[in-house]
């Protein structure tokens, strides 16, 4: 066998492919602490506001009005570190990540989030109350702005994409041998649109689900985003192992 004289060349070689390695460990661990931090931040953030009710109310209303900065900075966050994840994942092996539509996946879910925080949504179920004199008249139902449609919009590839990415991952995941991920995947999306589906329930009229809509919101977010937390940890664990 030849021998291969050892260069400056070679040696940059080795220590671009370890800084290279090095940027997607970092990237892929965003997509693991963006779950914990996000949810951390808007429970301690409905904890403090006055009139916010966990169990009713949407995490979304903790961004409307003069109060409402930490959270819309709390959702620009999170996109931000779903976008980096997102960025490593498709640079991990598909047999821990799955098909190459997760990761698009997860990167669109990362700018519903930002516009998220970007556009504010419209007051839901009361909350937050109007004070007559200073918002103008009240009414029981309020009115749609365009800034609220925006943010439904921008919701879309969080309640609808991250479920899709679940089970993309869950359907190829036996045919790898990996079984038990499959399983947790396809737990995990249908679980997300089960829960949202019941969300939405919460806030129709004389719903037998009234008053919980900020519960099924919830179950629905830690099921969709626990599953990325899972998948950036798999995909961190593939690439020690690589």
């Amino acid at each position: 066998m030849r021998h291969i004289p050892k260069s400056r060349n070679n040696l940059c070689l080795v220590e671009i492919t370890k800084d290279k390695r090095a940027t997607i460990r970092t990237q892929v661990a965003c997509g693991v602490v963006a779950a914990p931090l996000f949810i951390t931040a808007f429970t301690a953030i409905g904890a403090k506001r006055p009139g916010y009710d966990w169990r009713r109310d949407p995490v979304s209303s903790l961004g409307i009005g003069e109060h409402g900065f930490p959270q819309r900075a709390n959702f620009g966050l999170a996109g931000v570190l779903y976008l980096f994840a997102a960025l490593g994942l498709r640079q991990c092996p598909r047999r821990n990540v799955g098909p190459r539509a997760v990761p698009a996946l997860v990167a669109a879910a990362g700018v519903g989030l930002i516009g998220s925080g970007l556009f504010v949504t419209d007051p839901v179920d009361g909350f937050p109350p109007v004070i007559p004199g200073e918002d103008g008249p009240t009414s029981s139902i309020p009115p749609t702005t365009r800034e609220g449609k925006l943010h439904k919009l921008f919701a879309i590839p969080i309640f609808a994409g991250l479920p899709v990415a679940a089970l993309a991952s869950a359907f190829g995941a036996p045919r790898r041998g990996n079984v038990r991920w499959g399983a947790y995947s396809a737990f995990s999306g249908i679980g997300m649109v089960a829960s949202i589906v019941a969300f939405g329930a919460a806030f129709g009229p004389e719903s037998r689900l009234a008053g919980r809509g900020g519960v099924f919101q919830r179950i629905s977010i830690a099921s969709g985003f626990g599953w990325l937390t899972a998948l950036s940890l798999r995909a961190l664990s593939s690439l020690r192992h690589s």
